[in-house]
């Protein structure tokens, strides 16, 4: 599971079998939607959620152009 970015220590992941819809995983606690930045699955603690979904509302489609990646079996690359 490719490591795309860590926020304030919390890596950001995606896998490499994931399946829908679009998420991304932060730490192995938490499933965030891609559309919404809302937890689907899991548990983060309030103030690393709020700094893992800023960092991630401007880098929406370069998230979801490393999904795509990972669907394809290719390394997503880093997102700063």
């Amino acid at each position: 599971m490719p490591v795309v970015a860590v926020i304030d220590g919390v890596k950001i992941l995606l896998y490499w079998d994931e399946h829908p819809p679009v998420h991304f995983h932060a730490e192995y606690r938490a499933q965030i939607s891609l559309d919404t930045l809302q937890i689907m699955e899991g548990w983060l603690p309030a103030p690393q959620l709020r700094k893992v979904t800023a960092w991630a509302e401007p880098r929406k489609r370069q998230l979801l152009m490393a999904w795509m990646a990972c669907e394809s079996d290719q390394h997503p690359g880093k997102i700063a």
